[in-house]
This record gives C-alpha cells, structure tokens and sequence, in this order.
C-alpha cells in the first residue's frame, strides 16, 4: 500500500473524513493511470489550456495578453477538490459564488472537465467590440 493511501485511511479512522470523502479521495489516487493511456494528440491528449487576449482597435490598453495553462495544473486542481472536507463544500461554493463562480465543488469529477475541455474546441469572444479573447486547447 502506498504512503497516500495509508494517509486517507489514517485521516478515516481519526474521523478527520468521511467514508464518501475517503472513497473519493481513493479515486482521484487511481486516476493518473487512466491518464497516461490516453492518445497523445487526441482530445483527451490535450496538454495546455490557451487564453489570447487580443487588443481591437477601440480598447484602451493595447497590451496582448497570452497564458498557457497546463491541463496537469488544471486536473490537479480538480483533484485537490477532493481533499476539501465534505462539511466545507457549502461554504466554498457560496464564496465562489459570491465571486461570479457558480459551481458545486462536491458534483464535479473528471470526466466532467474532459467533456468540458473535448466541447471546448476552439471559442472566440469579443468583448464590447473592442477586445478579442479566444480560448482553445493544444
């Protein structure tokens, strides 16, 4: 048995978790296997998120902007999700949500963020006519 695994089962019988959050936890340990069989270059083979910002010709700044997140960082966040004690989850989702964010941290999994990034494709938003901000996946 590995270091994390005895970890999870030591913080469920301190009763620091719970069983759903120690199966889930559980879970997200076993799930880097299933990503390093995906196809390099297919839509679950993505590695980076793309944001581009690019300045119109009305915009008050013309400063470019260009992040590249990588989709590790983003799974891996999801994954630490996990480690939020599931009494928390209430109370984490209100604060996102007070910040434009509404989300249930305790429904999403996954798969959800493959099928979001899969749908994602290529989309391009202009903002006010002026900015032009494109989101894709590479």
């Amino acid at each position: 048995m590995n270091e994390e695994r005895r970890k999870i089962l030591e913080m469920l019988k301190e009763g620091k978790i719970s069983v759903d959050d120690a199966e889930r936890l559980m879970a997200a340990l076993s799930e880097p296997a299933a990503e390093a069989t995906a196809a390099p270059g297919g839509k679950a083979g993505w590695k980076y998120l793309r944001v581009l910002v690019e300045p119109g010709p009305g915009s008050e700044s013309q400063d470019k902007v260009n992040i590249r997140v990588p989709m590790k960082l983003i799974r891996a966040g999801l994954k630490f999700a996990a480690f939020i004690p599931q009494a928390a989850h209430g109370k984490v989702s209100e604060a996102l949500k007070e910040k434009g964010v509404d989300v249930d941290l305790s429904k999403i999994t996954p798969q959800d963020l493959e099928d979001l990034v899969s749908n994602l494709d290529d989309m391009t938003v202009e903002v006010d006519g002026k900015d032009k901000v494109r989101i894709f996946c590479e």
